[in-house]
């Protein structure tokens, strides 16, 4: 397969997710100024083949100038243009999603409906265009392709957990369950904060290797790579080449415990902070390419959606048994006939 028709197939994808029109694949030129059609994929035949756009010309240049994604659920072409169409076919499109492709360029879909694509599109939009990034540089780009509807598929299942499973320990449980089963780590695990700065646990794991009896392993902040992951917020991958050290994922552990070599420890983020680490390890050499990043990463953002959810729902079950509820209509306020405020006695 070669590198266009590979692209091309990616973008077919790309239309059939999105349920889009149009999908288009933007690079830069030899000089890095102009940026040329690369690929292109759409239900009409009005595509311009030899596009070519500057950064900051219409929506595209936008995202090429500002390294930034682009949202617009209702398009308007009084105010900026897509540049890749022919005869007019651009006054139909009433929606538009792109981002920026981490090798260059910009990944873009647009639709004939209006709010065809949402905030979650997004993120989805974005693992393409890593996985467009890393085919470049990929040995086996026939693999590569293959990932793409794979990875897809179990991200699906993924957001399918978080309205299967309302609990935390049921919707954990199964998490990694799926996790290992997507990526062919051998064992995956899902350490918090337990006291910042000080201490992490760890909750849940897909194979009884650390805890029994229901019990958390509380561990030291500063313990393996996982501790290394809640200090300085970075993720690390290590494939386990052939002669390297063992890896250490939570420190010093039982000799029970096998030794891993590959190992992918991933940050989860809640409010800016890191509150979680995904980790996923294998006793033997285990590749990880860009796909395979860009999947855990993804995965782990749906793991962060799921507890800010939580969050939400049990503040909101703590605030309404408070709260007073005017079910006989609205109340006018008369500032004469209010109470007056109570003052806490110091």
């Amino acid at each position: 397969m070669t590198a266009n028709s590979l692209e091309k197939h990616i973008l077919g994808i790309l239309c059939s997710v999105f349920d889009a029109y149009s999908a288009v694949l933007f690079q830069p030129d030899d000089h890095g100024e102009a940026h040329h059609l690369a690929a292109f994929f759409s239900l009409g035949d009005k595509i311009a083949p030899a596009a070519s756009i500057l950064p900051g010309k219409g929506l595209v240049g936008w995202i090429i100038r500002n390294r930034q994604p682009l949202l617009v659920p209702n398009f308007d072409q009084r105010q900026s243009n897509l540049g890749y169409y022919t005869d007019g076919e651009e006054v139909g499109i009433k929606a538009f999603m792109g981002c920026q492709v981490p090798a260059g360029g910009a990944l873009c879909v647009d639709s004939k409906r209006q709010y065809s694509f949402s905030d979650k599109d997004h993120k989805i939009l974005q693992l393409f265009a890593e996985l467009v990034s890393c085919q470049k540089s990929s040995g086996s780009r026939q693999d590569t392709a293959a990932d793409i509807p794979r990875y897809f598929a179990e991200l699906g299942i993924i957001q399918d957990l978080r309205f299967r499973y309302k609990h935390w320990p049921q919707f954990l449980r199964n998490y990694l369950r799926t996790m290992t089963e997507a990526t062919g780590f051998e064992y995956s695990a899902f350490a918090s904060v337990d006291v910042p700065g000080e201490t992490y646990r760890v909750e849940c794991e897909s194979a009884p290797l650390l805890l029994s009896g229901g019990k958390q392993l509380v561990l030291p902040m500063g313990s393996g790579i996982a501790g290394w992951v809640f200090r300085n917020e970075q993720p690390v991958v290590a494939e386990g080449a052939h002669g390297a050290p063992t890896s250490m994922l939570f420190g010093k552990l039982p000799e029970t415990v096998p030794d891993f070599q590959a190992v992918i420890c991933m940050p989860m983020m809640v409010n800016k902070s890191t509150r979680g680490v995904l980790c996923l390890a294998h006793t033997g050499e285990l590749p990880v390419d860009e796909a395979m990043r860009s999947f855990v990463r993804q995965s782990v953002d749906h793991l962060a959606l799921f507890l800010e959810n939580l969050y939400l729902k049990n503040r909101l079950r703590s605030i309404l048994p408070k709260a007073k509820v005017h079910s006989e209509g609205s109340h006018v306020y008369d500032p004469d006939n209010a109470p007056e405020p109570r003052h806490e006695e110091s």
